[in-house]
């Protein structure tokens, strides 16, 4: 678990919680990825986010020479895995396939996304036929229909 530990200064007086938090991680380079303001949202929901060694709500106005401590939980490998999700496909041989992808459908599991996507779908259809040089999904299409290929 990582810590970090934060002093506000005046500009900061008066801000919301996670809103600094989104900010001031992202002025720090501390990620090269910086987390989002859900993401602080949930650490601070789920008691990871300390205001002067109390446990802060999201809309905490921060006052100057406030203490901010936050932990951040080591990432957790999410398993990506076939699910029996319906296929419109329009094209499959043993080298490609090519689909239909519904609207609003998310194509690859990732933050908040973790099952009911295009990839868990294809994992299930394709069975034990992927390999390692397969890459994720290219899409082609544009306005209220997607293929992926």
């Amino acid at each position: 678990m990582k810590q970090e530990t934060f002093e506000i200064e005046a500009e900061y007086e008066g801000e919301r919680l996670d809103k600094y938090l989104s900010v001031i991680f992202e002025q720090s380079k501390t990620s090269s990825n910086a987390p989002s303001r859900s993401f602080f949202q949930k650490l601070i929901r789920d008691g990871h986010v300390k205001v002067n060694d109390s446990i802060a709500k999201a809309n905490y106005r921060l006052r100057m020479d406030d203490l901010v401590c936050v932990e951040i939980p080591d990432a957790v490998e999410t398993p990506i895995l076939p699910e029996d999700i319906p296929l419109d496909i329009l094209y499959e041989d043993d080298d490609l396939l090519v689909v239909n992808k519904p609207k609003g459908m998310v194509v690859h599991p990732s933050a908040g996304h973790y099952s009911g996507t295009l990839v868990n779908a294809i994992m299930f259809h394709c069975k034990d036929s992927l390999t390692a040089r397969n890459r994720a999904p290219d899409r082609y299409g544009h306005n209220r229909f997607a293929h992926c290929m």
